[in-house]
């Protein structure tokens, strides 16, 4: 689960940042203000990547999709994009999961295997 989800919290680092040059030519929004929460919202994606497995890592993972999607009412087409990233963190998480659960159970069955019997 851990590959999957950093993977998709990397490539949020990068639509973050490319929204935050979007959101530059607004005349509502300061400079400052954009980089400044942008530049949060990017380290905030970075450092999720080593919390993944850790307890709640998972949830902020969430809060930072739901982020995303608001952020659409700066850049509209965060909208689609933060529902797309969104979707992929759930295929991230649920999928990472059976994967994670799959290499457990083969790994147990291959120390089973490799256990002598009749001890």
């Amino acid at each position: 689960m851990r590959m999957l989800c950093a993977s998709t919290l990397i490539g949020e680092f990068f639509v973050i940042g490319f929204a935050g040059l979007v959101a530059m030519k607004s005349d509502d929004l300061t400079t400052s203000t954009v980089w400044t929460v942008c530049g949060i919202g990017m380290v905030l994606s970075v450092l999720l990547c080593g919390m993944i497995g850790r307890p709640g890592g998972t949830q902020l993972g969430w809060v930072l999709q739901i982020a995303l999607v608001a952020s659409g009412f700066f850049v509209p087409m965060m909208f689609v994009l933060g529902l797309v990233f969104g979707g992929l963190w759930w295929a991230s998480v649920h999928y990472g999961r059976k994967i994670d659960e799959a290499k457990a159970r083969w790994a147990a069955a291959e120390e089973s295997a490799e256990a002598p019997a009749g001890g």
